[in-house]
């Protein structure tokens, strides 16, 4: 189910993580990266080893940041008319044997004990909601 690549039909929908999420995590690249050149401009003028260990740990923030952000731009839910795909989790309509959607995200479990979460910060969140929901309930 996950491995597999499945001919799932056409694709309906593409749904990356929400911009205002994305936009938050690139203000605190930003402004880690603005105090880490600030903190080693002090450290050059004070030459005070606290300032370096302020600009590291900035750096460091600025990198984990980054790769973050990186990682959140591969996280793309596609509704295809068949089934769905999520990360490496891949499912026709059909091995879909549950669907749970709460605060936390839209949780499916397929036919093998497999599950993921989709998590809301999704863009169009609610349109997939419905999509897996009305997929699910059509008979096969």
């Amino acid at each position: 189910m996950s491995n597999a690549k499945k001919d799932l039909g056409k694709l309906l929908s593409t749904h990356a993580t929400a911009p205002a999420y994305m936009q938050r995590a690139a203000i605190v690249a930003v402004m880690s990266f603005l105090f880490f050149l600030a903190m080693l401009i002090v450290f050059y003028i004070r030459r005070h080893i606290g300032y370096f260990a302020l600009s590291t740990a900035f750096l460091v923030v600025y990198i984990f940041t980054l790769i973050g952000w990186v990682m959140q731009r591969r996280n793309v839910v596609r509704v295809y008319q068949g089934g769905l795909t999520y990360k490496k989790f891949s499912a026709a309509w059909g091995e879909i044997e549950a669907v749970n959607a709460n605060s936390d995200g839209l949780a499916i479990t397929g036919s093998k004990p497999e599950k993921t979460i989709i998590p809301s910060t999704v863009t169009g969140y609610d349109r997939i909601v419905a999509s897996v929901k009305r997929g699910v309930q059509k008979p096969a």
